[in-house]
C-alpha cells in the first residue's frame, strides 16, 4: 500500500503544471448555505473513510516502479514515449482498497436514495458531491484547484436552477396558451363542421329543386311538341278542306252556268223551268239566307266590342309609359318631400345656432378682453420666429398661453441649480420625502422623455408587486445609485410639472400622483397596438400602405361602439380630407410614430381625446342615472343597478373591479347582489365618480334602447 505522498505524486506525472490557484470563493448565500450544510453531513462520513487515506495503494501496480516526472507537459514527446511504455505493461492488477470503498460507498448511496421523486436527478448528484470532497480533503496538495473546480461547477449549477426556476412560469404560461389555442381550434372545427352540414344541405335541396324545374322543363317540351304536331295536322286538314271548299264551288258554279245554258238553250225565258224544281230552289236559297243571317249575327255578337290587335298595342304601350312616369314622379315627389321636411328641420335648427351665437357673440364682446397679438412672442422666444412658427402651429390661445408658460418655465428651471426637499409629512409623495436641498440636473426635454420611456419599458417587463411611486424611485436608485437618485427625482419631478402638454410627461405625471391609474396608459397602448396588427393583417402585400375604404373597415372592426362621425374623426385625423378618393394610400405606420419629444401625430392623439370624452360620457350617464346630487351618499347596489342599466354586456369580472374601485374595497371583501351586507356600504357620490375617474373605464357594450349607429 503506497502512502499519500507517493500517491500525489504520481497524479503529478499526468496533470499540467500551472501556478497553484487560489481558492475560488462565491457572494451566492445559496452555494455558501449548501457547502457549510455538505461540511457538516460530510464529516461523520469522511470521519469513518479517515482510515482509507493510510491504505492508498497504487493502481495499476506498475506505476509504482515508475521514475516520477516532474514538471513534464501531458503533450510533449517524452510524456508520450513514457505513456507508451505504461501502456506495454500488463493489465491484470488489482483496484487499490481506497478505490474499492469509494465505489462501495457510491453504490450503497444511490441504492438508498428515492429516484421516484421530482428531485431525483438532484439528489443522484449528491453522493458523487460527497465522494468528490473525500478526494478534495485526501488530496491536500491539489485541494485549492480541485475546490475551484467544483466552485465553479456549484456556482454553473445554481445559475441553471435560477434560469430554470425562472422559466418554469413561462412553461405554465406556455401550456395554457397551448390549450386556449387547441380549444380555439376544435370550437373552429366545430363551428366548420356545422357550416359545411348546413351547405351539404342546402346542396342537396338546390340539386332537388333543379331535378324539379328539368323534369317541369321536358313536359312542358314534351306537350309543346304534342301541340305542334296537333297544330300541323289540322293546319292541313283545314288546307285540305278550303281546297275541297274552292273545287265544290267551282264545280257548283260550271254545273249552274250549264243549267243555265241549257235553259237558255231550250227555252227564251225563265218561266218556262219546272215549278217544282224552282219551289226546291226557293227553298233551298231561304235556309241558305237563314243560316248566313244567323252567322252574320253571331259574328256581331261575339265580335262587336273588339278592337284591331294592332291598336290595343299601341294604346297598352303607351299606358305602360305613362304608368312609369307616373311611378317616377312619385318617387321624386317623396324624395322631395323628404329633403323638404329635412331642410326645414336643419333650418329651425341653424336658426336656433344663429340666436344662440348671436347671444354667444354679445355676451363675448361684453365681457371679453381683446385677442392677444402672438406674433410679438417670436422674437422673445428661444429659437426665433421659426421655432415659434412650429410651436404655435395648429394651436388656440389657450394653448398658446401654455406653450409661453412651458418656455418661460424652461428657462426659469434652468437658471435655477438647487431644489428645497419638502420633508417627510404624509402629504408629500415617497419619492420627494427628504429635508435638505439637492441638485438640479438640468437635463433637456429629450433626456426627460427618453428617461420616462425607460422607466415604463421597465414596469412592464417586471411583475408589478411594488406600488408606482416606490418603482419610480427603484429605478432611479438602478439607474443612477442612492446618492443621485433624490435629485433626480426632484428634477424630473419639476420638469414633469412644468411641461403638463407633453403628452409622455402628462401622463406619467398623472400616474404618479394618483390621479389616473396606469392600467389606463397600458391599455391605451394594447390598444394601438392592436390596430397596427389589424392594419398589417389587411395588408397582405407588406408595403405599409392602405387605402381609405381598408383603414375605415379596420377602424370600425376594432371600435365597433363608437358612431360614424367619430370614425370620420379618426379618418380626418389619418390624413383623410373630403377631395380625397377611397382608392387614395396611406401609409399606415405613419399614425403611430412619436418624435424625440414624446409628442404623438394628430390620429394617436385623437383616439386618446375620444377615450377621455367616452369616459366622461359614460360616468355622466351614470351620475344622471342614479339622480344624485354629488355631495349625496349613495349605496353599492344603485351603483350596481345603474351600471348594468346604461352597459348591459358588463361580466361580472369588470362589474366587480368598476364596484372595488369606486367603494375602495378589495374585490374579494365585495357582497355579492343580493346579500344584505350591501346596503351598508356607502360612499359620496362625488368619491365614487372621481374613484372612476381615476381607473380604465370603457364601455363594454352599447345600450339596448338605443338606436344602432
Amino acid at each position: 500500500m503506497a502512502s499519500p505522498k507517493l500517491r500525489c505524486s504520481r497524479f503529478a506525472t499526468t496533470s499540467r503544471t500551472y501556478p497553484r490557484p487560489s481558492v475560488v470563493t462565491t457572494d451566492d448565500p445559496f452555494i455558501t448555505e449548501t457547502n457549510d450544510t455538505k461540511k457538516c453531513k460530510l464529516y461523520p462520513k469522511r470521519k469513518r473513510l479517515s482510515s482509507m487515506g493510510s491504505h492508498l495503494s497504487p493502481w495499476p501496480t506498475y506505476t509504482s516502479g515508475q521514475t516520477i516526472l516532474h514538471n513534464r507537459k501531458p503533450c510533449s514527446d517524452d510524456y508520450r514515449k513514457q505513456a507508451g511504455s505504461w501502456q506495454q505493461q500488463p493489465q491484470g492488477t488489482t483496484k487499490p482498497r481506497y478505490l474499492e470503498q469509494l465505489e462501495d460507498y457510491l453504490h450503497k448511496e444511490l441504492l438508498l436514495l428515492d429516484l421516484g421523486t421530482d428531485l431525483a436527478q438532484e439528489l443522484r448528484l449528491q453522493p458523487y458531491r460527497e465522494i468528490f470532497e473525500f478526494f478534495i480533503e485526501d488530496f491536500k496538495t491539489y485541494k485549492p484547484l480541485l475546490s475551484s473546480i467544483k466552485n465553479a461547477y456549484e456556482v454553473m449549477l445554481a445559475h441553471q436552477k435560477e434560469k430554470i426556476r425562472a422559466l418554469e412560469p413561462l412553461k405554465a404560461k406556455l401550456v395554457t396558451v397551448n390549450d386556449e389555442c387547441d380549444k380555439r381550434i376544435l370550437a373552429m372545427r366545430a363551428e366548420e363542421k356545422t357550416e359545411i352540414s348546413m351547405l351539404k344541405k342546402e346542396k342537396m335541396n338546390l340539386l332537388k329543386l333543379i331535378d324539379k324545374k328539368n323534369e317541369e322543363k321536358i313536359s312542358l317540351q314534351s306537350e309543346v311538341t304534342k301541340l305542334r304536331k296537333n297544330l300541323a295536322e289540322e293546319y292541313l286538314r283545314y288546307l285540305s278542306e278550303r281546297d275541297a271548299r274552292k273545287i265544290l264551288i267551282a264545280d257548283l258554279n260550271e254545273l249552274r252556268y250549264q243549267r243555265e245554258d241549257r235553259s237558255l238553250a231550250q227555252s227564251p225565258g225563265i218561266w218556262g223551268e219546272d215549278p217544282v224544281k224552282l219551289t226546291v230552289a226557293l227553298k233551298m236559297t231561304r235556309q241558305d239566307l237563314t243560316r248566313t243571317q244567323m252567322e252574320l249575327n253571331t259574328m256581331k255578337a261575339n265580335f262587336g266590342d273588339v278592337v284591331p290587335r294592332r291598336d290595343f298595342e299601341m294604346q297598352e304601350k303607351t299606358n305602360k309609359d305613362l304608368q312609369e312616369q307616373l311611378d317616377s314622379l312619385r318617387d321624386d315627389y317623396k324624395e322631395v318631400r323628404k329633403e323638404h321636411e329635412i331642410l326645414l328641420q336643419l333650418h329651425m335648427s341653424t336658426l336656433r345656432e344663429r340666436d344662440q351665437f348671436y347671444s354667444e357673440l354679445q355676451e363675448i364682446q361684453r365681457t371679453s378682453t381683446p385677442r392677444p397679438d402672438w406674433t410679438k412672442c417670436k422674437d422673445v422666444v428661444a429659437g426665433g420666429p421659426g421655432r415659434w412658427q412650429i410651436l404655435a402651429e395648429g394651436k388656440n390661445s389657450d394653448q398658446l398661453v401654455d406653450v409661453l408658460l412651458e418656455e418661460i418655465g424652461e428657462g426659469l428651471l434652468r437658471e435655477k441649480d438647487f431644489f428645497s426637499g419638502l420633508g417627510y409629512e404624509e402629504s408629500v409623495p415617497p419619492f420627494l420625502r427628504f429635508d435638505g436641498v439637492v441638485e438640479n440636473k438640468k437635463p433637456t426635454k429629450k433626456d426627460v422623455v427618453k428617461l420616462l420611456r425607460d422607466a415604463w419599458k421597465e414596469r412592464l417587463a417586471e411583475e408589478q408587486k411594488e406600488k408606482f411611486p416606490d418603482f419610480f424611485f427603484h429605478f432611479l436608485e438602478r439607474r443612477f445609485g442612492p446618492a443621485e437618485a433624490m435629485a433626480w427625482a426632484y428634477t424630473i419631478f419639476e420638469n414633469m410639472k412644468l411641461f403638463r402638454s407633453n403628452e409622455i410627461m402628462s401622463q406619467f405625471y398623472a400616474i404618479l400622483m394618483e390621479e389616473r391609474s396606469e392600467s389606463v396608459y397600458i391599455k391605451q397602448k394594447e390598444i394601438i397596438a392592436e390596430l397596427l396588427k389589424e392594419m398589417t393583417n389587411v395588408d397582405s402585400q407588406n408595403e405599409g400602405l392602405l387605402t381609405m375604404d381598408q383603414l375605415r373597415t379596420v377602424l370600425k372592426s376594432t371600435f365597433p361602439f363608437k358612431k360614424e362621425e367619430k370614425i370620420q374623426e379618426l379618418m380626418e385625423a389619418g390624413g383623410w380630407h373630403p377631395n380625397s378618393s377611397n382608392t387614395d394610400l396611406l401609409n399606415y405606420h405613419s399614425l403611430f410614430i412619436e418624435d424625440e419629444e414624446g409628442q404623438s401625430v394628430p390620429f394617436v392623439q385623437k383616439l386618446w381625446e375620444q377615450y377621455l370624452d367616452e369616459k366622461d360620457k359614460y360616468l355622466k350617464e351614470l351620475k344622471q342615472l342614479l339622480g344624485l346630487e354629488l355631495h349625496d351618499e349613495v349605496t353599492l347596489p344603485k351603483v350596481r343597478e345603474a351600471l348594468m342599466t346604461i352597459d348591459p354586456k358588463l361580466d361580472k369580472q369588470t362589474l366587480n373591479s368598476y364596484l372595488s374601485q369606486a367603494f375602495q374595497l378589495p374585490v374579494t371583501k365585495l357582497p355579492e347582489a343580493g346579500e344584505h351586507k350591501e346596503e351598508g356600504i356607502v360612499t359620496l357620490l362625488q368619491t365614487a365618480l372621481q374613484q372612476l375617474q381615476v381607473a380604465d373605464i370603457r364601455r363594454v357594450g352599447s345600450r339596448e334602447q338605443e338606436p344602432a349607429s
